[in-house]
């Protein structure tokens, strides 16, 4: 028989590993002209979050990580509250407000404009990465 799943040793230093939280969709309002942000419209947000998982990975407690709702929330409160006038105002906000939450090393955020007609299929998108 094998190792008891606690019988692990993590090499030592840090755990460099990604949180992801994908397809966050919001109602927000955001564009160039004054009747695309009056009107408001879809977007949908991807965060990728870089931090050191080594405390989590071996405490297995929430403390010891980046708590998913609040880097959720993040990504709401600006999306749906701010007014943008570009997608890259919105995801460099959002990007810098996910990099100051404790343990966040690197942020990268995608924030992707829905197309507002049925048959537009395309939509437009930024991405963005900090540091």
């Amino acid at each position: 028989m094998g190792p008891a799943p606690d019988d692990f040793k993590l090499p030592p230093g840090p755990l460099p590993g990604r949180l992801f939280l994908h397809g966050l969709r919001f109602f927000g309002h955001h564009g160039d002209g004054e009747a695309e942000r009056r009107l408001g419209g879809h977007f949908v947000v991807d965060v990728e979050l870089t931090v050191d998982l080594s405390a989590a990975a071996t405490s297995d407690r929430l403390e010891d990580t980046v708590h998913y709702p609040r880097a959720y929330e993040v990504a709401r409160r600006l999306t749906e509250e701010g007014e943008y006038h570009l997608l890259e105002a919105l995801a460099t906000r959002i990007a810098a407000a996910e990099l100051a939450l404790p343990g966040v090393l690197a942020a990268r955020v995608r924030v992707t404009k829905q197309p507002r007609l049925p048959q537009q299929t395309v939509g437009f998108a930024v991405e963005i990465a900090l540091p």
